[in-house]
């Protein structure tokens, strides 16, 4: 075969397609993964890549989309490789055969980058030279994998393909124009494009919308939207009408094309039979008002002043939710604060995963009625993107202008079986995916707030992570109590650390009980044993009196770290939260 980028200066190169649904759609009777078909039926696996040659396909993926150490054991996955490379290698003299990597995830990020350098270098032993990743949702470790590729094999080709659905983000909360221009300023990426994720006539417009790219572009869409019988997944695209999408790409100027889950021989055949005409190329282009282009103005936000006036320290007030539809007392406890001089309402989001009244709606509820600044807490535990953006831009529409995002407390284990988390995103990948949507949907972006917990064991971990949110899109934190000298400690060393803005947290201890509740219940709160002895014996008055005297030390210890106070009302006693923001004012602390 001649060398694939001679192959590409005068004609786009046409891949095959999904080998899993294909495979899946010719042996109905099976159960396990189509990779395990590389060890138990290698002429199967042949026939497929035959049926997609003979239809006019001159590029091939190995069948090994999900083979990795983390999926399938060692042994068995050199096998699978080993073999799935000699079944492809059969048919080099009609086609350029490219290793196919699917994404790897694991809990341990560091596993990641290891297992796609373990894959790589097992392809590379077996001679390999044409390397896909595909279905990706992050630029995460890219760099690193294709350098490791090219410096075993500087002829190496390498391809990135991400999948992102038809809004332009991918799985991970990573706006996809972003992904795609990184990847190809990489010296070590020859081509970037799209699979997966999105149907033909969505990539078209999506591939519209990105704009003029710099090298070679890939698009591999899926043959139309999924279909579910019986528990089983169909796609039912029309091959004449893939066909027509895949041709409008070629005059956009993508060189390399093919088909991802659905698309059949059938849809290969009318394809090439497209590519065969004569076309006049058009570069793809940017449309005229782009989403950054047509922001509106930003909105006033006294709040955010006052968080970077150095003169000041506003109130950040929590106001938890009620268990039922009657919101008359919370509504109440709101006006309280506001007379109380509270600048921020917070709402949490089904705290403890039990179900309350949505935060959100609360917030636009505060913002109509009382004309006060609230900010809904957002967890990743129970939406996944498609009500994660709905939700966002209907809090954009509404003027809400901040968000928490938090990951959640998980679904408490006696209610799982009733009761499912989604966890499409950790916080730090759904901070990504609104600061995406900022930039490119929402006419007046969201400030982002964070979880910071400066009670944790290992707090350089937790220090990492934050930054990691600053880096994705996150402007200010709010901390946990800080009723210990660790977590003192800690909170200092995060002014010193952190580019952000922060809001030191105060949780009033009512009574000893409460105060050794938190200790053992409450995960990320630490209360020093000192605090605790001093309500050894105090009645309810007396309990209060000590939460504002002790409220008022810690912020006192706090104060030099922090731009603000996140007061955390205990148990609705918004009252007792007056009397702290009063004695804060009296103390010359805010």
């Amino acid at each position: 075969m001649k060398d694939i980028r001679e192959y590409l200066k005068t004609q786009p190169l046409l891949f095959d397609g999904a080998m899993g649904t294909y495979y899946a759609s010719r042996n109905r009777a099976g159960q396990r993964e189509c990779e395990w078909a590389n060890l138990s039926a290698p002429e199967e696996i042949a026939a497929i890549h035959r049926a997609y040659l003979d239809a006019g396909c001159r590029a091939i993926k190995t069948n090994t989309y999900g083979v990795n150490r983390l999926h399938f054991p060692e042994s068995d996955c050199r096998a699978m490789l080993r073999e799935a490379w000699r079944i492809a290698g059969r048919f080099a003299d009609r086609a350029y055969v490219f290793a196919d990597i699917g994404p790897i995830d694991a809990v341990d990020s560091t596993d990641i980058l290891a297992e796609y350098l373990f894959v790589a270098e097992e392809f590379l032993k077996l001679g390999a030279r044409h390397f896909l990743f595909e279905t990706l949702g992050t630029d995460q470790y890219l760099s690193e994998i294709a350098s490791a590729i090219r410096g075993r094999a500087p002829d190496a080709f390498v391809l990135v393909s991400f999948a992102a659905g038809p809004d332009g983000f991918t799985r991970d909360g990573r706006q996809i124009r972003e992904l795609l221009s990184a990847a190809a300023a990489d010296a070590n990426i020859d081509a970037v494009g799209l699979n997966c994720g999105s149907g033909d006539r969505q990539t078209v417009e999506l591939i519209r919308a990105i704009g003029p790219m710099e090298g070679l572009f890939s698009a591999m869409p899926n043959a139309g939207y999924p279909t579910v019988r019986g528990n089983r997944t169909y796609y039912e695209g029309d091959p004449g009408y893939f066909s027509d999408q895949l041709n409008e790409l070629r005059e956009l100027g993508v060189r390399l094309l093919g088909g991802c889950c659905g698309t059949t021989p059938d849809h290969i055949r009318e394809v090439s039979k497209k590519l065969r005409m004569p076309t006049a190329v058009r570069i793809a282009y940017r449309p005229e008002t782009a989403a950054e282009e047509t922001a509106g103005p930003e909105l006033e936000d006294p709040f955010w002043t006052a968080l970077c006036d150095p003169a000041r320290k506003p109130f950040a007030v929590e106001l938890d939710p009620p268990d039922n539809a009657d919101v008359a007392r919370f509504m109440q406890g709101a006006r309280e604060l506001r007379e109380y001089g509270a600048d921020l309402i917070t709402v949490a989001d089904c705290p403890v995963a039990r179900a309350r009244v949505d935060s959100s709606l609360l917030s636009c509820k505060l913002r109509r009625e009382l004309g006060m600044d609230a900010m809904p807490h957002m967890t990743c535990r129970d939406r996944n993107l498609n009500a994660t953006q709905a939700l966002l831009m209907g809090l954009c529409a509404e003027g809400i202008s901040k968000v928490l995002v938090v990951t959640g407390d998980p679904i408490p284990a006696a209610s799982r079986d009733e009761v499912k988390s989604v966890y499409n995103f950790n916080s730090r990948k759904l901070i990504r995916y609104v600061d995406g949507l900022n930039r490119t949907l929402l006419p007046n972006p969201f400030r982002i707030f964070a979880a910071l917990n400066v009670n944790v064991r290992n707090f350089g971990v937790q220090v990492g992570i934050a930054q990691e949110k600053e880096r994705s899109g996150a402007l200010a934190f709010l901390t946990q109590p800080v009723l210990s000298p660790e977590a003192l400690k800690n909170l200092q060393l995060a002014r010193e650390t952190l580019q952000g803005r922060i809001l030191g947290g105060i949780m009033p201890i009512v009574s000893e009980r409460n105060a050794r509740f938190m200790n053992s219940e409450i995960a990320g709160i630490t209360v020093d044993e000192k605090i605790i002895d001093r309500y050894h014996g105090a009645d309810r008055q007396k309990g209060e009196d000590l939460a504002v005297e002790i409220s008022t030390e810690v912020a006192g210890q706090i104060a030099p770290y922090v731009d603000g106070f996140y007061l955390i009302t205990p148990f609705g006693r918004t009252g007792l939260v007056g009397r702290i923001m009063d004695s804060l004012r009296k103390a010359g602390l805010a």
